[in-house]
């Protein structure tokens, strides 16, 4: 039988992810694997250059596919910081959830540690890219270093809670995950409310004007 010729990326994700649901472990080579699914193995290392690098690339494809069907919605580009953040966690979930019996392969070992997991270091990268990249206001403090760590702190604190959001819905038994639906809801709304810097801004207004009264007064 002649070899598969036009191979892509995502061809050989979609081989590696139906081989480890189907043998509850990764292949043994690289040419087995590229023998079991009829092409060569020279094209495995035009993509790849492990199993361990397909792995990290598949959680970057749930946020590339996330991602990419998002920024096609009229509605979605029109939204605020928030809703844009709340509609990337639903149809990031839903791409999970689509490929539910493969993330639970890969992550149940690991829910309780998700943080320093290597399959998910693509991921991390390219989500916390997005959420820099989000628009979400922080504090002028006009000190680079402390802008800086600002972002940093945004980054890793947004890292962290779609990670928490992951262990929720690894656990979560109700019927069509509503309560990780709801969960995202609340924490997401939760983060932007503590991140409302309005009041603060006010706060802020409210001293500067307390000061120059005073100075005028004396």
């Amino acid at each position: 039988m002649a070899k598969k010729k036009n191979i892509t990326s995502n061809d050989i994700i979609t081989f590696y992810m139906d081989y480890v649901l189907e043998h509850n472990h990764n292949p043994k080579t690289i040419y087995a694997f590229a023998k079991a699914n009829n092409f060569e193995e020279q094209k495995f290392y035009e993509f790849f250059a492990s199993f361990e690098s397909i792995e990290k690339h598949v959680f970057k494809a749930f946020f590339d596919n996330t991602h990419n069907a998002l920024e096609q919605n009229d509605d979605y580009l029109s939204f605020d910081a928030r809703n844009k953040l709340l509609s990337f966690y639903f149809t990031f979930f839903e791409n999970l959830t689509a490929n539910r019996s493969y993330v639970l392969y890969a992550l149940d070992n690991h829910k309780n540690s998700l943080k320093g997991l290597n399959s998910l270091s693509e991921l991390k990268h390219s989500f916390t890219n997005y959420i820099d990249h989000l628009g979400i206001e922080l504090i002028e403090i006009k000190q680079e270093q402390i802008d800086r760590i600002q972002r940093r702190g945004l980054k890793e604190s947004a890292w962290l809670q779609l990670l928490l959001t992951m262990k929720f819905w690894i656990d979560d038994s109700s019927s069509s995950f509503e309560k990780t639906d709801i969960f995202i809801e609340k924490s997401v709304n939760t983060s932007f409310d503590v991140l409302d810097i309005a009041p603060i801004r006010s706060l802020i207004d409210l001293g500067k004007f307390i000061f120059k009264e005073k100075i005028h007064m004396n």
